[in-house]
């Protein structure tokens, strides 16, 4: 370990007096550093497919820069996991902030210098560089929340939170517009969400504090006396070895393998259905360029309030109970996707509500898997076993929702993909259900 990412010590107990008003203010501190930060990690993630039709008017074939795109999503993955492990034995004031400030130098680099995008080899190695410095922004996040926010008001919390990869998201397309525009260069959908990553970054730096015992506060659990169910016998504040967050608390905890096999099935349906918005609605819906564009928009953007709703009702209807929540979601989702299937062409409303629906509804679960992984080990292992779900959402679901999918297509037509998301539906419901049994047995033992 980097003895500048050390994690600081404690410090000696503020007066009692002082408890209430400090951890209130700090708690909202912290939260807004991690909901801009994570907001600027997306500024940064997704610019790259904007400047896409820009290189491709320069000689570059869809295929090539397909290939150099998938840097992101196959680093991100394996460093979600593994950077995350690092991040639970790291300070998060400082682990986060270098991560999208390495992120923002990459696109600086990108918009400023012209031989980063001379070759799509140089392409693909700066972007898989920034997905492994992407990786640095959820665990992190992850890591605050566990410790600044008890388990049975995390999941409204994280809800919210978990808004910022939408509004970061949206906020593309607009930065896009006014770089172009008032730098009079495409290469400023590249450097302007660098510059402005990188002012993030600091931000996140004078805001961000690792624990509340690093202040002189108590910890989370003392302070609300809300103490998990299922992880008993273990120190919270106890500092693990990598060895044991891997092996004992991940690899041998059946409960994660089995969110992280349902997180294969929840990302491919989200990045089935948005990743291939565009292109279904046009050639088989009769879209037009610009109403397929808005579909995506609000596709995105439903997400919002419908990754609110689930944290809520998770919190306040089942008392922190995730697996319900997500489960129906699931199950409405599955209905959205067959409306949106089976809709006739020439009804563009029913397929825009088909697909806000869905929208609404498959950010609830992809938010909910993040929070039940973070309740089910120790908070000082909880960047390393989001990170393994979300191992498995990429590696497993991303990429398969554009590789199978586009081959699926391409040989036996849409239907086949349309069958595919659906299995993936149900198979996301099954295991989730397995998470739910094996809690209320391991609860009732208790």
């Amino acid at each position: 370990m980097l003895p500048f990412l050390k994690i600081p010590k404690d410090k000696e107990p503020i007066p009692k007096n002082l408890v209430d008003k400090t951890y209130a203010k700090m708690r909202f501190q912290v939260f807004f550093g991690i909901f801009i930060g994570y907001a600027g990690y997306y500024l940064v993630r997704k610019n790259f497919s904007l400047a896409m039709p820009n290189l491709i008017e320069e000689g570059y074939t869809k295929l090539e820069l397909g290939f150099a795109l998938s840097g992101v999503a196959i680093a991100y993955g394996l460093s979600k996991f593994l950077m995350g492990n690092v991040s639970d034995r790291s300070d998060a004031r400082k682990f986060m902030p270098i991560g999208l400030l390495m992120s923002g130098l990459i696109m600086l680099t990108m918009g400023f210098f012209p031989f980063a995008t001379s070759s799509v080899t140089i392409m693909f190695v700066l972007l898989l560089l920034n997905g492994w410095f992407q990786g640095m922004g959820w665990p992190p996040s992850g890591r605050i929340m566990v410790q600044w926010f008890s388990l049975r008001e995390r999941g409204t919390k994280m809800s919210f939170w978990n808004t910022a990869h939408n509004v970061g998201g949206g906020l593309i397309g607009p930065l896009a517009i006014f770089g172009v525009a008032y730098f009079s260069d495409w290469h400023a959908k590249l450097y302007l969400p660098g510059l402005i990553a990188i002012f993030i970054a600091c931000i996140i730096y004078l805001t961000l504090r690792d624990r509340p015992t690093a202040v002189g506060l108590p910890t989370i659990e003392e302070y609300k006396n809300d103490y998990p169910d299922i992880i008993t016998g273990v120190d919270q504040n106890e500092q693990i070895s990598a060895k044991d967050i891997f092996i004992k608390y991940v690899f041998k905890n059946k409960l994660l393998w089995f969110i992280a096999i349902a997180n294969i099935f929840v990302y491919l349906v989200r990045y089935g259905v948005l990743d291939w918005a565009p292109t279904y609605l046009e050639e088989v819906k009769g879209f037009s360029l610009k109403e397929s564009g808005w579909a995506y928009f609000l596709y995105e953007w439903a997400g919002i309030p419908g990754t609110i709703l689930a944290g809520i009702i998770s919190d306040k209807w089942f008392k922190g109970k995730r697996a319900p929540v997500s489960i129906i979601y699931m199950v409405l989702v599955l209905l959205a996707v067959i409306v949106y299937w089976k809709n006739p062409a020439g009804n563009p409303m029913i397929d825009n509500m088909a697909l806000v629906a869905i929208g609404f509804l498959i950010y609830g679960p992809v938010m909910l898997i993040g929070v039940q992984a973070l309740d089910l080990v120790p908070k000082n292992a909880a960047g390393t076993a989001a990170g393994f779900t979300g191992l498995f959402g990429y590696l497993g679901g991303a990429l398969t929702a554009n590789i199978l999918i586009g081959y699926l297509i391409d040989n036996f037509g849409w239907n086949s993909s349309f069958l595919l998301l659906i299995a993936a539906c149900v198979l996301s419901i099954i295991f989730i259900g397995f998470t739910w049994i094996l809690e209320n047995k391991q609860h009732q033992q208790k």
